[in-house]
Parts: structure tokens; C-alpha cells; sequence
């Protein structure tokens, strides 16, 4: 990098405190620099500087890593593609262009307010696109538009050879052999594998002949929202285990495409007795038939059998910000739905905090064993953290409309999946924190070693919800490898991806796709 490039970020600067660190301050690192790149020469360029260098690089999109992919103690230089947050249509390729700094909120803004389309992303507002999509993204729209790598045309990854060149490859949907691998291997396999992503290109199969307005999903013009908080003090073990069963077998019974339920999508934030509360969130669009009916009868079928009482959703609880007056559902704005979910929660979007997550996702529903380790670990009288939950998400839809090669995103065919997640400001509480989250989820998964192997009821662990625990036998009993875990066997072709495009193994981090072992 040039010397004094505002591009580049040293000890000193006063940016570099800030960009050394993401969203989980468990994670803070000191590379020699951070370079901010704002297109695709200059990543090539600091790419090419670092590779010449030997430097040890990591990637950052939004910086909302839940692991130490970005800040680990090696990085010698942050490659941030924070800059490049353009979206907007490229008229060449036909299809929406997006920079891997982009946040969704603003993803979601452009779209809807120029074209009138969007992506079934995240939630979160300030997730950036890079690892989001790189990960296989999802979020409240996903049930009846699939994964937002399902709307992938192509990706702009700067990758390393093996003289050490750096350059840029252009992969498509359309490309076949290797440069089709590359663009597969960005449809669920994870951020910072390959290269460095410059450019995401979205459009839906299928609608490269329509115009930008139609090749993508069209935003829907307003949804049903409802929310509500279930007071704990309403709740017996008895109630907490039938709401449990309850919702299984809802999203059990309506995991499949094609159904009104289908378009109904439901956050369920199933937290420690500490919080006080419980609180679930729902929202379909409102074009479906039958979505208020549809609405009513998921939080009817939710509560059903219990002595749960409904109240109006005041104060935040977990991933869900205070949304009063919500009991019933109401009409919104699509949009101005997005905005009142995702923008002004107090926990996730915490930059100031410390945080542990582990995912699985669920085939079948949670089993009496289950109940019994979450009931006992969330009513724990010696735990007193009220920003900790299970939160369990709806699932499936038109998710499992997809086959499971067909991206390397392999969970196809699941009900629901979960994250179990804590969240404290103390590093002195690591060990008190992380050891209840590794019991809880440890014990729910005792069955299968510790871990949510991919089975009859279980489907593996959510990439963009990293665990390095997977990779450690003490808490992965299973004799089942992570990858097997994130990827299931779509691993052995990430592998043989990575062979082609990154043979020195240049881009890695603690939980990045292994060469094979002919390639080392």
C-alpha cells in the first residue's frame, strides 16, 4: 500500500482502533494494517501487496462474524470491503449488482425504492452482504422466496494462483467446469475460502429476458405483522414443554412449498427465565390467501393447551426489539415492517458486546429430552443473564423446494432451525458464560455427541452461525467432522474448489474449507 494512502490503516490512525475489532468483541485483533478497499483494482492490488509481503490476510464484509474469521491473533492485514456498498442495476449482465460491503438495510431500501424488488434476506440491518451471502443467507422472506443465494446470477472474487497472482475471475450461474464451481462454492460455502468477493449479481433463474422490475421478487406491498410477549410468570414447566411441541409440530406440518402457511414466517425467542418473558414475532404477506386467517391460527396453534397469557411486546426481548400494540396482527408496510424488526433491537445490534452462538437445524421436532435441558437450563437460578435465548426460526417453504446439490447450501429439507446464543460485556465472564452455553447445547444434543448431526431429526449446524467448538473432539463427541456438519457431502467439491482457486491456502481462518490432501 501506498505510504499515507487514506486507504490504509495503521496503529495510530485513529480509525484503526475501531476497524481491529467486528460486531463479537471477544474477537480483537492487531494487523500491521487495514486496507479499505473501494473497488475491484484495489483489492487486487492489496491483495497482491500482501501476498508479496507474506502477510497473513483475513476478509471483512459487515463485520458481524460470530467467530474470529476477520480478528484472530494471526492477521497481519484486513482486506475490508466495507467501501463498496454500491447496489444498483447493471444493464451489461443484466442482473442487480451489489457490493459485498452493503448493509441489507440499505440493500432492501434501494431495491424496493427504484425497482420495486427485493432479496429474502437477513433480519439485522447491519449484516453486511459479503459473508451473508457468501454463508447462504435467509431471513423473513425465505419461506416463499428461498434462500437469497436461490437468486444468485454471478460473483467478481479476487483469488491467488499458485505463482502468487493475484487477479479477478467473473463466475456466473451459466458457467460450467471450474468457473462454475467458483460460483457454486459462494451459493452456502461460507466467506473467506476462496478470494475475496467484489461483486455479487442478483437475478432469479429464469428471468434474464424480463426487465429489472420482474427479475427479482417483487416486494410485497404490505404484511400482517404480529408480536407478543409471553410472560414467564404465566408459564409452568408444563406449558413451556407443550409450547415447545406445539411449535414443532406446526412447522412440522408446514415445512413443505405451495401452501398459504408457507408464506408465514414466525420468530420464536425462547429466553432465560432472567428476561422475565418469552417473545414471538410473525409476519406474512399480505397478498396470500387467507393471511390474517393464517396468522391467527399459527399463535392460536402456538399457545394451544397452556395457560400462557399474550401481552403487547414492550421492551426487547433477544433478537426482538420493543414492538408495542402488536398483539393482534396489523397491516404494514412491507418495508416499514423491515425497519421496526430490524434497526432498533438493543441486544444483537449491541457493538459493545460479547457474544456465543451455536446453530442446528430440525427435521423433526425437539424431542421430551430436549425439553427437559432447555427447560432446566433456562430456569437455572444461579444464571442470571436476561440476554440470553434459543432463538428458533421458521424454516423450510420454498427453501425445500431446492435440491440439496444444487447449492452449496445442502440443508434443503428442515422445519426450523435454531440459534442458541448469550450475550455479556465482561471479558473476566467468558468462561461463566460459554461453559452454560456449551452445557445447554452440549445436553441438547447428547444423543448424537454434542452436536446436531445430520439424521432423522436433526440437519447439521448454519455456516453463518460459526462454532469452532464443532472442530473440538471435547465437544464434539460425534465422531462426525464439522465440515460434515456445515456442509454435509457438498464438502468434498468446496474442497475441490478450493484446490482450483486458492492452492496455497491463502485465504483460511479457523473454520475455512481444508485443501485435500493431494493439493498439499
Amino acid at each position: 500500500p501506498a505510504p499515507g494512502s487514506v486507504s490504509v490503516v495503521k496503529p495510530g490512525d485513529r480509525r484503526y482502533r475501531e476497524l481491529r475489532t467486528g460486531n463479537n468483541q471477544r474477537f480483537v485483533s492487531t494487523p500491521d494494517y487495514v486496507h479499505l478497499v473501494h473497488d475491484t483494482a484495489e483489492t487486487v492490488a492489496a491483495v497482491q501487496a500482501a501476498v508479496k509481503a507474506g502477510k497473513r490476510v483475513s476478509v471483512r464484509g459487515g463485520g458481524h462474524c460470530f467467530e474470529d474469521f476477520v480478528c484472530h491473533p494471526d492477521v497481519e492485514v484486513i482486506v475490508d470491503t466495507g467501501p463498496m456498498n454500491q447496489v444498483r442495476y447493471d444493464s451489461r449482465m443484466k442482473a442487480f449488482e451489489i457490493g459485498p460491503g452493503a448493509r441489507l438495510l440499505n440493500v432492501y431500501e434501494t431495491l424496493s425504492r427504484d425497482y420495486g424488488v427485493t432479496l429474502p434476506g437477513g433480519i439485522c440491518y447491519g449484516v453486511g452482504v459479503g459473508g451473508h451471502v457468501s454463508g447462504g443467507g435467509y431471513g423473513l422472506l425465505t419461506r416463499s422466496h428461498g434462500l437469497i443465494v436461490d437468486h444468485l446470477h454471478g460473483v467478481e472474487v479476487v483469488v491467488v494462483d499458485a505463482r502468487g497472482k493475484a487477479r479477478s475471475v467473473v463466475a456466473t450461474r451459466d458457467d460450467g467446469g471450474e468457473v462454475g464451481d467458483l460460483f457454486w462454492a459462494h451459493t452456502g460455502g461460507g466467506g473467506g475460502n476462496f478470494g475475496v468477493v467484489t461483486r455479487y449479481w442478483f437475478r432469479t433463474p429464469g428471468t434474464g429476458r424480463k426487465p429489472a422490475t420482474q427479475q427479482l421478487p417483487a416486494t410485497p406491498e404490505s404484511v400482517y405483522v404480529s408480536t407478543y410477549d409471553i410472560p414467564w410468570d404465566s408459564l409452568s414447566e408444563k406449558d413451556f414443554k407443550r409450547i415447545l411441541r406445539n411449535f414443532s409440530a406446526w412447522h412440522e406440518q408446514h415445512k413443505d412449498p405451495g401452501t398459504p402457511e408457507s408464506h408465514l414466517s414466525s420468530l420464536f425467542n425462547l429466553s432465560h427465565r432472567a428476561h422475565g418473558s418469552l417473545g414471538v414475532f410473525t409476519q406474512i404477506d399480505a397478498s396470500v390467501r387467507g393471511a390474517k386467517k393464517v396468522v391467527d391460527e399459527y399463535n392460536a396453534a402456538l399457545l394451544a393447551g397452556t395457560s400462557a397469557t399474550r401481552r403487547s411486546l414492550d421492551r426487547g426481548v433477544g433478537e426482538l426489539p420493543a414492538m408495542p400494540g402488536l398483539v393482534e396482527p396489523r397491516l404494514l408496510p412491507w418495508l416499514q415492517a423491515t425497519r421496526l424488526v430490524g434497526t432498533n433491537n438493543p441486544t444483537i445490534t449491541n457493538p459493545t458486546s460479547r457474544g456465543c452462538h451455536k446453530s442446528a437445524y430440525f427435521r423433526q421436532g425437539v424431542t421430551p429430552a430436549q425439553e427437559d435441558v432447555l427447560y432446566r437450563q433456562m430456569t437455572l437460578p444461579e444464571f442470571d443473564n436476561p440476554d440470553t435465548m434459543l432463538v428458533m426460526f421458521t424454516f423450510g417453504g420454498a427453501v425445500n423446494a431446492v435440491e440439496p446439490h444444487a447449492t452449496a447450501n445442502a440443508q434443503r429439507d428442515s422445519a426450523f432451525k435454531v440459534c442458541l446464543q448469550t450475550f455479556w460485556d465482561d471479558e473476566a465472564d467468558d468462561d461463566f458464560y460459554i461453559g452454560w452455553e456449551r452445557e445447554t447445547f452440549e445436553g441438547m444434543f447428547a444423543a448424537t455427541g454434542g452436536v446436531p448431526v445430520p439424521g432423522g431429526q436433526t440437519d447439521g449446524c448454519y455456516i453463518n452461525y460459526p462454532d469452532r467448538d464443532t472442530r473440538d473432539p471435547r465437544h464434539n463427541r460425534s465422531k462426525v467432522p464439522w465440515s460434515t456438519l456445515y456442509y454435509k457431502d457438498n464438502y468434498p467439491r468446496l474442497q475441490k474448489t478450493k484446490d482450483r482457486w486458492d492452492p496455497t491456502n491463502f485465504f483460511r481462518h479457523s473454520m475455512s474449507i481444508e485443501p485435500t490432501k493431494e493439493s498439499r
